[in-house]
């Protein structure tokens, strides 16, 4: 029944389509979690409750939102390019979560990283691992700056061009911080980062502190 499995061309693709599927399950679901535990961390700050209807202890407040945002109307200003609206927002959640491609999630399943599987827990390992981040990563300024300029509204236009300089000022020193990270693994590719690492028995977030420091406010701005 499974014979073209055989072919390790189609093995491979099946593989990678397995593996992004299950990726981009856990990592929206993930997100959705982040969020939720950001409103019942503010509503604390605040005083209030948070969501806490939608299940026990409102943990199930994420799906109810999901279902929520899938039947609900799409409104799309008179003035606006359609295409270009529409495909914007999905611009910068696609190239989020391909940034995730060739980040290792595990060891190799046979234990001995020399021996390798089409079913290793990552999708890619490229040679230029942390180049791909940074390059598909510095995509996501298209989707918002599509997004403000196809709504049609100047006010929409000047703070998509707010956020998109405020991203790209962060990536050249973003790539400063990740340059510690270069001289000491020698390799751009992240399992070869995970490796050394294994290999020197430390984190390198240990070697460079100030580094790691400045990853956070970069990334979240």
């Amino acid at each position: 029944m499974f014979d073209f499995m055989n072919d390790p061309t189609v093995a491979l693709i099946v593989a990678t389509i397995v593996k992004g599927a299950i990726l981009i399950v856990v990592l929206l679901t993930a997100f959705a979690y982040m969020t939720l535990i950001e409103r019942r961390v503010v509503a604390k700050i605040q005083g209030r409750l948070g969501p806490n209807r939608a299940g026990p202890l409102g943990l199930l407040q994420p799906v109810a939102d999901a279902l929520k945002m899938a039947f609900k109307e799409q409104i799309v200003p008179t003035q606006a390019k359609k295409a270009i609206y529409l495909v914007a927002p999905v611009i910068s959640v696609v190239v989020a979560l391909c940034a995730f491609a060739v980040v290792p999630i595990g060891n190799n399943w046979s234990g001995n990283r020399n021996v390798h599987s089409i079913w290793d827990p990552f999708i890619g390992d490229i040679n230029v691992g942390i180049l791909w981040i940074l390059a598909i990563s510095s995509l996501a300024v298209y989707g918002i700056v599509l997004g403000g300029w196809s709504s049609g509204n100047r006010y929409s236009l000047l703070g998509a061009l707010r956020s998109a300089a405020q991203m790209v000022s962060y990536e050249t020193s973003l790539g400063l911080a990740l340059s510690g990270v270069l001289m000491w693994a020698g390799s751009l590719s992240m399992v070869d980062i995970v490796n050394r690492q294994i290999d020197m028995g430390i984190w390198f977030l240990f070697a460079q502190p100030l580094g790691f420091c400045d990853l956070p406010d970069r990334w979240c701005g």
